[in-house]
C-alpha cells in the first residue's frame, strides 16, 4: 500500500496545484510588461507605443477597452443560456438516471452534480481562456515594437501557457476532487463501478458547454471576419484590420470567444470525457490493483503537467526566438519534446502505481484480461506518438512551408473557382493519412488491452494538453495583436512581426485541430465501448455479451442515420455563419454609403463598432441553439424511442462521419487562410502579385469560405462526436430500464 505522501491522490492534486500555480507565474510575468505611459499606476491609465505618442497610447487604450467590453458582454449573454439550459438539463438528468437505476436518488443526484460542476468548470476555463488573452493581447503588440522577436514571442506563448496549465489544474483537480467526495458513498471496489458512471457527468458537463461555445463563438468570429474581410479586402481594397472598417472591432472581439474560450471548453471536455470513459471501463481494475490502479487515467494527466511545464522552458529560455524562422520550430518543437519526454515518465508512474499484474473484464465475451504495466503504458504512447503524426500531416496540408498550400497559392491565378477546387480537394486528401494512424492505434490499443487500451490511448492523445492549449492560445493573441497594431496605426514593421507570429500560429492551431479531432475519435470510440459495458453490466449480459451485431436491421439503420448527423450539424453550422456574414456585409456597407468619408486615407469620422457587435451577437445567441440541440436529443429521443441497439448503430455512424468531414473542413480552411497569407508575403513583380491584386482577391474569396470550415464547422464536429457518446453513456441505465432495452417501440 503507498504511504500518503506517494498515493495517487498525493501526485494528481500536487500537479492541479503546480499547474495553477505555473499559470500564475506566466500571468505575473506578462503584467509586468511596462503598458503605462507616464509612470501612471493601473492598465487604463495610458498605454505606450512607439515614441511615447500620446495620441496613440490613447488609441491603443480605446481598441482594448472595446474589444475587452465586447468579449465580456458576449460572453456574459452566452453563458446565461448556458446557465440556464445546464440547470434545467441537470433536473432532467436527476430524474431519468434516478428512474433508470430504480429509483436509486444518490446516483441521479451524483451524475446531475457531476454534471453542474463539469459545466461550471468549462464555463470558467472558457471566461478565464478569454481575461487573459485579452489582456495579453496589447501586451504583444507593445513587446512587438521592441526590436528582435524574443520578446513578443515569450508574452504570446506565456498568454497560451496560462490558459493551458489553469485548465488542466483546474479541470483536475475538480475531476478528482469530486471522486474522492463521491468515493465515501462508494468506499468499496466492487461499488467503484457506480462512481466512475456517476462521474461521467462530468465530462457531460464539459461537452455541453462546449458545444455552445465552440459554435455560438465560431458563429460570432466568423461572421465578422468574412463580413469583414469582403467588404473590406475585396469591394474597398483596404488592409485587414484596418480602423476604418467597422466590423474589425467585433472581429477581434471574435478571436477571443470563439478561437480562446470555445477552444478551451472543447478541449476541457476532451479531457473530462477520455478519462472518465477510462474510468468507467476500467472500474474493474480495482478489485485487483487498488484505488491508485483504477484511477492511473489521472495520473497520466497528471504527469503531463510537470512533463509540459519542463518542457515549456525549451521556448522561453533554452531555445529563444531570435528571428522569423525560429517561430514555427520553437512551437513545433514543444509539441515533439513533451511527446518524446511523456513516453519515459508515463512508464515511471506506471511501474510505481500499478500492480505487476492486475485484471480487466473484456468488453466481449467473459474473458478476464491480465494486463501490465508495460501494455498500459504502450496504450498511451501510441496515442501520445500518433497525435503528434497526425500534426506533423496537418502542418503539411496547412503550412505555407510545404507544396499543397502553394499550389492553393497558384490555383488563385484562375480566380476564386480554382482556388475553391483546389482547396476542398486538399481537405479530402489530406484526412487518408491521419484516418489511417487512427485506424493503427484503435487497432493496436485493442489488441493489447482491449477497449481500455482505446480510451488509454486517447488520453495519450490528451498527454500534453497543457503545451496544446498553449500553442492553440498562442495563434489567436498574435492575430489580435496584429489587429491592434493595425487599427492604432503603429509603424508598419509592428503589423508584419505580429503577422509573422500569427502565420505560424495559424499552422499550429490546424496542428491543434488535428489534435482534437484524432482525440475525439478514441475518446468517442472508448465511450462506446464504456457504453456497451454498461449495458452488459445493467442487463447481466443478456446484451452485448458478445459485442454490438451490426448487420442487425435497426443497428444498420441507425448507423446511416448516424452518418448522416455531422453532415447535417455542418450544414446548419455553415448556413448559420452565412446568415450573419450577409447581415454583417450590409452593415459594414451601409457606413460605407453613409459615411463615405470612412474611407478617405485619413478619416475625419469613426465608424460604429458597436453595430457590428450587436449583429455578431445576436446571430451566435440565435443560430448555436438548433444544432445543440440536434446533437444533444438525436441519441437522447433514439434510446428512448427505439433502445440501445439504435444507440449502438448511430454512434458509430456519427463517429466515422465526423472523423472524415472534420479533417477534411479543418485542413482546406487552414490551406485556404495560409495561402492567403502566403500571397500577402511576395512582392508585387512576383509570380503571384502579392497584396491588392486579382489573385489576393481570390484568395482572400477562399479564406472567407474557408474561415467557418476551420473555426466553426469543422473543429465543432468533434464535439458532436464525443457529446453524442457521453450522453449515451450517462443515460444506459434509462435506456435500458424502458423495455429492456428495446425503447418504447420495442425494437429488438
Amino acid at each position: 500500500m503507498s504511504s500518503l505522501l506517494t498515493s495517487a491522490t498525493a501526485i494528481i492534486f500536487a500537479a492541479a496545484v503546480v499547474a495553477l500555480l505555473w499559470a500564475l507565474i506566466q500571468f505575473t510575468i506578462i503584467s509586468k510588461i511596462p503598458v503605462q505611459s507616464g509612470g501612471g499606476s493601473g492598465e487604463q491609465e495610458g498605454l505606450i507605443s512607439s515614441g511615447d505618442d500620446e495620441a496613440v497610447s490613447a488609441r491603443l487604450k480605446e481598441i482594448y477597452t472595446a474589444i475587452y467590453e465586447g468579449a465580456e458582454s458576449f460572453l456574459k449573454a452566452e453563458y446565461t443560456v448556458c446557465f440556464w439550459f445546464v440547470i434545467a438539463f441537470a433536473i432532467l438528468i436527476l430524474v431519468l438516471v434516478s428512474w433508470g437505476t430504480g429509483w436509486d436518488m444518490a446516483r441521479g443526484s451524483m451524475t446531475a452534480i457531476s454534471f453542474l460542476l463539469g459545466a461550471f468548470t468549462s464555463m470558467a476555463s472558457g471566461y478565464l481562456g478569454m481575461k487573459v488573452a485579452v489582456y495579453s493581447n496589447v501586451r504583444t503588440t507593445v513587446s512587438a515594437q521592441k526590436p528582435g522577436w524574443t520578446e513578443c514571442f515569450n508574452t504570446a506563448f506565456r498568454a497560451g501557457a496560462v490558459m493551458g496549465f489553469a485548465l488542466c489544474g483546474l479541470g483536475i483537480f475538480m475531476l478528482y476532487g469530486t471522486m474522492l467526495v463521491f468515493k465515501l458513498h462508494y468506499p468499496q471496489p466492487d461499488e467503484w463501478i457506480f462512481l466512475t458512471e456517476s462521474i461521467t457527468g462530468y465530462g457531460l458537463g464539459g461537452s455541453v458547454i462546449a458545444m455552445f461555445g465552440r459554435v455560438g463563438g465560431g458563429i460570432y468570429t466568423k461572421a465578422a471576419d468574412v463580413g469583414a474581410d469582403l467588404v473590406g479586402k475585396v469591394v474597398h481594397g483596404i488592409p485587414e484590420d484596418d480602423p476604418r472598417n467597422p466590423a474589425t472591432i467585433a472581429d477581434n472581439v471574435g478571436d477571443n470567444v470563439g478561437d480562446v474560450a470555445g477552444m478551451g471548453s472543447d478541449l476541457f471536455g476532451s479531457f473530462a470525457e477520455s478519462t472518465c470513459a477510462a474510468l468507467v471501463i476500467g472500474s474493474s481494475i480495482g478489485l485487483s490493483g487498488g484505488w491508485d490502479a483504477m484511477v492511473f487515467p489521472v495520473i497520466v494527466s497528471g504527469v503531463g503537467v510537470f512533463v509540459c511545464l519542463l518542457c515549456s522552458f525549451i521556448a522561453t529560455n533554452i531555445w529563444t526566438v531570435k528571428k522569423e524562422a525560429d517561430v514555427e520550430m520553437a512551437l513545433k518543437v514543444q509539441l515533439i519534446s513533451t511527446t518524446i519526454v511523456m513516453i519515459p515518465a508515463v512508464y515511471f508512474a506506471a511501474i510505481f502505481y500499478l500492480p505487476a499484474s492486475f485484471e480487466l473484464h473484456s468488453t466481449i465475451g467473459n474473458t478476464i484480461l491480465h494486463l501490465s504495466p508495460l501494455k498500459a503504458t504502450i496504450c498511451v504512447a501510441m496515442g501520445a506518438v500518433g497525435g503528434l503524426t497526425i500534426g506533423l500531416i496537418t502542418e503539411y496540408y496547412t503550412s505555407h512551408s510545404y507544396q499543397p498550400v502553394r499550389e492553393v497559392a497558384a490555383s488563385c491565378k484562375t480566380g476564386a473557382a480554382t482556388n475553391m477546387i483546389y482547396g476542398i480537394a486538399l481537405g479530402f486528401k489530406s484526412a487518408i493519412i491521419p484516418v489511417i494512424v487512427l485506424a493503427l492505434v484503435i487497432y493496436f490499443s485493442f489488441a493489447t488491452c482491449d477497449m481500455y487500451g482505446v480510451a488509454l490511448a486517447a488520453i495519450g492523445f490528451l498527454s500534453n494538453l497543457a503545451t496544446g492549449l498553449t500553442i492553440d492560445v498562442y495563434g489567436p493573441v498574435c492575430d489580435n495583436a496584429g489587429g491592434i497594431a493595425e487599427m492604432a496605426e503603429l509603424h508598419p514593421s509592428v503589423r508584419e512581426k505580429t503577422d509573422a507570429l500569427d502565420a505560424a500560429g495559424n499552422t499550429t492551431a490546424a496542428i491543434g485541430k488535428g489534435f482534437a479531432i484524432g482525440s475525439a475519435a478514441l475518446v468517442s470510440l472508448a465511450l462506446f465501448g464504456a457504453f456497451v459495458t454498461r449495458i452488459r453490466h445493467s442487463s447481466d449480459d443478456k446484451l452485448f455479451a458478445a459485442g454490438v451485431n451490426m448487420l442487425e436491421p435497426v443497428t444498420f439503420a441507425f448507423l446511416i442515420i448516424g452518418g448522416m448527423i455531422p453532415f447535417a450539424f455542418a450544414a446548419l453550422t455553415m448556413k448559420s455563419v452565412g446568415t450573419a456574414a450577409m447581415e454583417m456585409v450590409l452593415e459594414v456597407q451601409r457606413q460605407f454609403d453613409e459615411k463615405p468619408h470612412l474611407l478617405d486615407e485619413n478619416p475625419t469620422e469613426r465608424p460604429d463598432y458597436d453595430a457590428c457587435i450587436a449583429i455578431s451577437t445576436q446571430a451566435s445567441l440565435k443560430e448555436m441553439v438548433p444544432p445543440g440541440a440536434m446533437v444533444i436529443f438525436t441519441p437522447l429521443l433514439t434510446g428512448i424511442l427505439f433502445g440501445v441497439t439504435a444507440v449502438s448503430g448511430l454512434l458509430v455512424g456519427a463517429l466515422v462521419a465526423s472523423v472524415q468531414l472534420a479533417i477534411s473542413m479543418s485542413n482546406s480552411g487552414g490551406a485556404w487562410d495560409n495561402a492567403k497569407k502566403y500571397i500577402e508575403k511576395q512582392p508585387a513583380d512576383s509570380e503571384l502579385k502579392g497584396k491588392g491584386s486579382d489573385i489576393h482577391k481570390a484568395a482572400v474569396v477562399g479564406d472567407t469560405v474557408g474561415d467557418p470550415f476551420k473555426d466553426t464547422s469543422g473543429p465543432a464536429l468533434n464535439i458532436v462526436m464525443k457529446l453524442m457518446a457521453v450522453l449515451s453513456l450517462v443515460f444506459a441505465d434509462t435506456f435500458y430500464a424502458i423495455n429492456s432495452g428495446t425503447g418504447v417501440f420495442k425494437m429488438a
